[in-house]
């Protein structure tokens, strides 16, 4: 692995109200790595991806990315980021959203095109580029968000459940996309609670009601729980605590 280290979070807190849903956490992602962000929902994995990606403001504590505290304009087009909420226009078909969203992030007009034929084949939505969005299932919005994020081959890529109502096969098919994206350098932060994809990611940080329980490769959480799943490993950590 790539020791260079791309995104630092050093004693991050955030509250929302009295609620306290990311507490004092601390940790780094690396070049090349798809690092996975396991727990249930409410754990605290869309605020922290939030703050990882600019979009929110920690109360205590510094979010680097790429050597720059967060928030920063200076490096918006170098992140990708896919929320759990789709963040399309609806009165517009697919392709015009991609073409939208590739001016903002300023595609030349050859790249574009290039572009949104890769990510488009990549999530499989070439019948349905001409379609409003409004007549899309949620499954193919999540496709569509996903094939934004990935528009302008950003150097660091935020995920927030990306593959939820996606089919098993173009769920593989994704997966495999982001694991040549990280053989390629592209830094690769993913969120879920799918015990199976977290078995993908390089490392994993497990998190529950705003903590960060572990950290380490999965068989790494594996062998210091004594458990020969990912799933036993975290209830192992303290999660299946109420």
């Amino acid at each position: 692995m790539n020791t260079s280290r791309i995104i630092h979070a050093t004693e991050i807190s955030k509250r929302f109200g009295d609620k306290t849903v990311v507490n004092n956490i601390s940790m780094s992602v690396f070049q090349g790595e798809i690092f996975g962000l396991l727990g249930p929902s409410g754990a605290g994995k869309t605020t922290l991806v939030k703050m990882m990606a600019g979009i929110d403001i920690a109360d205590c504590g510094e979010i680097t990315v790429l050597d720059m505290t967060m928030p920063t304009f200076k490096v918006i087009n170098k992140i990708g980021f896919m929320s759990q909420s789709d963040a399309l226009y609806g009165e517009l078909n697919a392709f015009e959203n991609l073409e939208f969203f590739a001016s903002i992030y300023g595609l030349k007009k050859a790249q574009r095109k290039n572009r949104i034929r890769d990510v488009v084949d990549l999530v499989n939505l070439n019948d349905d580029i001409k379609k409003p969005i409004n007549q899309f299932s949620g499954g193919m919005k999540r496709r569509l968000s996903l094939a934004i994020s990935l528009l302008h081959e950003p150097d660091v890529l935020i995920l927030d459940e990306p593959t939820v109502g996606i089919d098993p096969v173009l769920r593989q098919s994704i997966w495999n996309e982001l694991r040549r994206l990280s053989q390629n350098g592209t830094t690769i932060v993913v969120t879920t609670h799918v015990m199976d994809e977290a078995e993908k990611c390089d490392r994993l940080g497990m998190l529950r009601d705003g903590n960060l329980l572990a950290k380490g490769t999965p068989e790494e959480l594996k062998k210091q729980t004594g458990m020969q799943t990912i799933e036993g490993a975290f209830l192992q950590y303290g999660g299946a605590r109420q």
